[in-house]
């Protein structure tokens, strides 16, 4: 049996272990509440980014917090359970992105994009950031989001395109080998389905990638809700597996 074939096998019956015990620990229904930024320290932290919004929403949250803290903090449990990888389980940080903390961390991730905006600063500081090896995932994307995020992106790297990727891009082997990209959105709204669309370097496909986006999909809703049971465990399960593979891809190319 190959690595990659034991780590699947493994991984339902570890993620239904990890749920139960989330659930005796947490319950559902968290509000946004901000806890304090962790220290670099050497290990992976995750890092949502931040951008000013004139309104709240959603379980009394900004559009920019959406499964925070839950989604990430699961996600980083079985991130620790099935990798090597070294994270920080006491906490996880929020950053604007004209903050200069951004460089300490290899991979950053935004959620719905469609309130996306950034100052003059902050773009420039985007740009640096990616082109100096940093890696930024868009995740709770829905369909009528992609115009706004794509005019922010075109202001950062004017002459790049969008790529859509299939299954063959090194990103869905990175750690777990997912064998189809016909996955099932967390709810219909989000689009049709999932499409996953990559930004690269010099706009080849075949060399660095500055930017993977989740487009028409929400793989934090899974990891948010995965300790409830509200969605089924199949559809979690590769929820999870993608996000690890971006994660790891995002930390090692």
């Amino acid at each position: 049996m190959t690595t990659r074939v034991r780590r699947a096998a493994m991984f339902g019956a570890l993620l239904a272990v990890l749920g139960t015990t989330l659930i005796a620990q947490r319950g559902p229904g968290r509000f946004f509440s901000p806890s304090p930024n962790q220290a670099y320290d050497g290990r992976f932290t995750f890092v949502r980014m931040s951008y000013p919004v004139g309104m709240r929403f959603g379980r009394g949250g900004l559009p920019w917090s959406h499964d925070y803290p839950t989604g990430e903090m699961n996600f980083l449990r079985i991130l620790t359970a099935v990798s090597n990888v070294p994270a920080n389980l006491e906490g996880t940080n929020i950053l604007a992105f004209d903050d200069p903390e951004i460089f300490k961390f290899p991979v950053i991730y935004l959620v719905e994009p469609g309130y996306w905006s950034m100052s003059d600063e902050q773009v420039t500081t985007l740009r640096a950031y990616l082109q100096k090896g940093g890696f930024l995932i868009v995740d709770d994307f829905p369909y009528w989001a992609w115009p706004q995020f794509e005019s922010e992106m075109r202001r950062v790297f004017p002459a790049l395109e969008w790529r859509d990727l299939d299954v063959s891009h090194p990103i869905f082997h990175a750690f777990f080998d997912i064998e189809t990209l016909d996955i099932v959105p967390a709810y219909p709204a989000l689009g049709d389905r999932p499409i996953f669309r990559g930004l690269f370097a010099d706009n080849d496909p075949s060399g660095r990638m500055y930017v993977v986006a989740n487009y028409q999909n929400d793989l934090s809703e899974f990891w948010e809700y995965s300790e409830t049971g509200l969605y089924a465990m199949p559809e979690t399960n590769e929820a999870y597996k993608v996000g690890v593979n971006q994660f790891i891809y995002g930390m090692t190319r």
